[in-house]
């Protein structure tokens, strides 16, 4: 270990390990019912688990015997009240533990280390790579896109409290902590009710205002003092994106009437936030020539915020032309006295404009397919035989419609909002700038056709094609689509009508790819290397139709999809690949653990922009995959690939993780307004959505997401004499090395010994001997290949982290195993229990604190 994974781990230690025990002990004043006995009994439990598991005893036996050993409760309902204090008592450590890991961010990670723009100041100036810097950043950005995906249990309030406890913590304010510890005692974790579109936008703004704005305008204004010649007023680098309200992809919930609303609370967000700076240099810049200068201003930024009936024509170009006055008054005439806050806030508005962040519309194919089959079946827009067409012919109807379609032709309001979502970014472009929305992602993308059917639409719905100032992205997930992409888009690129679209919207396309869906489908090491792959081919390919491609990466929380460290992800990307722009989705615990405070938001996306810009400026480093380490790789992944496919065309692998992991109680946790599915069709693997998925095997503790097929890919190998190339791949490719760090950090999550009952049940006993087996190899293989004995060896922060957090919600795992066996064993007898409401709120309540736990998963 270096001397400064040490300090680290000495840091958390002291910061994390410690102070969590000393606080803890806090909890025994917390406001429950006979919480002292909760905390000693818990306390009891926790030990009971461990050392049950290492005598492999399934959890009612463990929780039978503490039960007897160490209460007296006779009667069931008694029991359970125990188990629930225990529930809610955990809950709370969780949340404390995440609060001491923010309140140490600062002292455990090093703010201008690696990957940092105050190293990266470093690496361009003793390299001298200025002019390489500045041909960079004339068009390169980091795009951080917010979505709602439901994988965050924590109700707004809870992450309130987690925020200021930080600052407590932070600041050793005794008094206060106990406060807060109070509060959280006395505040429910469990919604009552499903949050609806508009409620999860309001949390995100929530990060937008407190987090996202003051990191982003601090981030470039540095940026712009460390490289005054490089950074570019027209390019601010950083952009922020926006699904809440715009992603209505199997989301019946949101409605054009959401989206308008979303964009009117973004643009009110953004306009508050500078109304308040603006106060506040009114107190600062009360000099001759300034002060007249700035209290119009904040006049107009009122009017605009306060007075609807009265609201000024204000907009971006008009506030930056005031500011650039005042700084340039203080500059020459008041010798700079302040000029870095104004300087902030011009990188503020250069960054957010007039709405904040990019509200993207997503759909899926299959509804644009059904809208354009009523609108050819009851007008005469579309030819009456649409659907019976060749692709080819489709297409070039499509391409030539002249006149808007009258909506009260269509079935219902899913189909009628897919029209007036596109009517709707008129408006918002109008009120906001066309930047507030201007993308449409396609979900499920297949074909040319899914694309120009877009296209189509959007002419239906009014929109001129010489002045359609929309960018239509294809999403591509699954491991078909991923190999399909690129000649989807060369025939795209081939159509001249589409072609001139693309010239009008500056020559780029830009592609969203899915790591979810692709996990899910093709299991780890075959979704990341096709991805890998698909942006190779699709980068050639648009090179040679002299379009630039911005890839757009739908990853999640977990590294199965796509989470884990996402940074080395782009850092690895080699020249082969477009780097024109990184562009991802942060989602559920991702928003709250990696950008959940300033310093963590400004270290995060740092490393980002980091990332980014180092493959181009520096030419030693050894990124791009050779041939022989791409068919390498293509080996592992098929390989992988179908020891992922036997196990999850297992004839029991759906009812496995609906009987024995939460899976069917994700639907009533009330954490997102989206269905656990797609459509109304019975639980297949097709129509489940990839976070329940995921989320099933992490609460079963087996995460067979992020390994499944490894160990077997890296034995095959192996046997065919190919072992060293495989160690040389590890040690040469950042990429691959990537990949098996994350897959050793989801491993380091698993626990076998919770489900190893499972292996005697006659249905479900060989899928979890394959998963366990699986397991157990990968284990083997990965520690052969870094030389380590134990996983996570060079990460001993995060190690640790996981460590600790596993220790907390173990409990919690084992009681929600030990309701989920109490209904499987009367759903066998086939005689209902009466217990069966409480047993399911139990699931549901430990599924809480052991999803939140999980937050350094990313």
């Amino acid at each position: 270990m270096d001397v400064s994974a040490n300090n680290a781990l000495q840091h958390f230690r002291n910061l994390v390990g410690v102070r969590f025990q000393l606080y803890n002990s806090l909890f025994t004043s917390l406001p429950f019912h006979r919480i002292e006995k909760t905390g000693v009994l818990l306390s009891l439990f926790l030990i009971q688990c461990e050392e049950g598991f290492k005598k492999n005893q399934s959890p009612v036996e463990i929780i039978d015997s503490f039960l007897q050993q160490y209460t007296g409760y006779q009667q069931t309902r008694e029991q359970l009240d125990l188990l629930f204090r225990f529930v809610q008592y955990a809950e709370r450590q969780v949340v404390l533990f995440d609060a001491l890991e923010d309140a140490a961010f600062t002292q455990i990670n090093d703010m201008n280390g690696s990957g940092t723009v105050k190293q990266l100041q470093s690496v361009v100036y003793q390299s001298d790579k200025e002019d390489e810097l500045e041909n960079k950043l004339k068009d390169f950005g980091v795009r951080i896109v917010l979505t709602a995906h439901p994988t965050q249990f924590y109700p707004g309030e809870v992450l309130g409290i987690i925020h200021d406890l930080s600052k407590a913590l932070m600041n050793e304010n005794a008094a206060l902590i106990n406060s807060y510890l109070q509060q959280l005692g006395k505040t429910p974790f469990l919604r009552k009710q499903k949050p609806t579109p508009y409620d999860e936008a309001v949390s995100l703004i929530w990060y937008l205002e407190n987090v996202f704005y003051p990191a982003s305008g601090k981030i470039l204004a540095e940026m712009k003092n460390y490289f005054p010649h490089a950074v570019s007023s027209k390019n601010p680098v950083i952009q922020m994106g926006f699904w809440p309200g715009g992603d209505r992809d199997g989301n019946p919930f949101v409605t054009a009437e959401t989206t308008l609303k979303v964009a009117e609370a973004l643009r009110g967000a953004i306009v508050k936030c500078y109304y308040q700076d603006v106060r506040k240099l009114k107190r600062r810049l009360t000099f001759k020539g300034v002060e007249n200068v700035i209290a119009e201003l904040e006049r107009k930024l009122y009017a605009n915020l306060f007075l609807t009936a009265d609201r000024t024509d204000l907009n971006k170009e008009d506030i930056l032309e005031m500011l650039r006055q005042v700084k340039n008054t203080i500059k020459y005439e008041h010798n700079g006295l302040f000029q870095y806050a104004v300087e902030n806030l011009i990188s503020k508005i250069e960054i957010f404009g007039f709405y904040f962040a990019a509200l993207d519309v997503r759909q899926d194919s299959s509804i644009h397919e059904k809208v354009l089959q009523h609108i050819a079946e009851r007008t005469d827009l579309l030819p009456d035989n649409y659907q019976s067409l060749p692709e080819a012919e489709r297409i070039n109807a499509l391409l030539n419609i002249s006149s808007e379609v009258d909506t009260n032709v269509l079935d219902n309001e899913v189909e009628k909002d897919v029209i007036a979502a596109m009517r709707v970014i008129k408006t918002i472009q109008q009120a906001n700038g066309e930047p507030a929305c201007n993308r449409y992602v396609i979900s499920h993308a297949v074909s040319a056709l899914s694309i120009i059917e877009v296209f189509g639409l959007f002419l239906l719905s009014g929109w001129q094609k010489e002045s359609l100032t929309v960018d239509i992205v294809p999403l591509f997930e699954t491991i078909d689509d991923l190999q399909a992409a690129a000649p989807v888009m060369e025939s795209l690129y081939q159509n001249e009508i589409y072609r001139n679209h693309l010239r009008r919207r500056g020559d780029t396309q830009t592609i969203m790819l899915g790591f979810s869906d692709g996990t899910k489908d093709g299991g780890y090491l075959m979704a990341n290397f096709s991805i890998y792959k698909a942006k190779e081919q699709l980068t050639a390919v648009s090179k040679k139709y002299d379009i630039d491609v911005i890839f757009f990466d739908g990853r999640g929380g977990p590294p199965s999809r796509g989470g884990g460290k996402t940074h080395k992800f782009y850092a690895s990307m080699g020249h082969n690949i477009s780097n024109k722009e990184i562009q991802l989705t942060i989602q559920g615990q991702t928003v709250s653990s990696n950008f959940g405070t300033i310093d963590s938001a400004q270290y995060n996306i740092e490393q980002l922009i980091h990332a980014g810009i180092i493959n181009d400026i520096s030419l030693s480093r050894k990124l791009t995959l050779n041939e022989s380490e791409e068919v390498l790789l293509q080996q592992l992944s098929e390989v992988s690939y179908e020891a992922y496919s036997e196990l999850k065309n297992h004839p029991y692998f759906i009812d496995y993780l609906s009987q024995a992991s939460p899976l069917r109680f994700y639907a009533e946790t009330n954490i997102g307004s989206r269905p656990t599915k797609r459509g109304g069709s019975r639980l297949s693997l097709d129509s489940l959505r990839a976070i329940p998925y995921v989320g099933a095997w992490s609460q079963l503790k087996q995460n067979v997401t992020g390994y499944y097929g490894v160990g077997t890919a890296l034995q095959k190998l192996e046997e065919q004499g190919k072992w060293k190339e495989v160690q040389q791949l590890y040690r040469n490719s950042l990429f691959f090395k990537t990949l098996i760090d994350n897959c050793e950090m989801v491993m380091k999550k698993c626990f076998f010994p919770l489900t190893a009952f499972l292996s005697k049940d006659e249905r479900f006993g060989e899928i979890w001997k394959m998963a366990y087996e699986e397991f157990e190899l990968t284990i083997k293989y990965v520690l052969r290949l870094s030389g380590n004995t134990e996983l996570m060896e060079d990460y001993p922060v995060e190690k640790l982290s996981i460590q600790m957090r596993e220790r907390i919600v173990l409990p919690l795992a084992t009681i929600q195993q030990y309701c989920i066996s109490k209904l499987r064993e009367h759903e066998q007898k086939g005689t209902p229990s009466p217990l069966k409401d409480i047993y399911e709120k139990l699931i549901i309540r430990c599924s809480f604190g052991i999803i939140n736990a999980g937050r350094n998963s990313v």
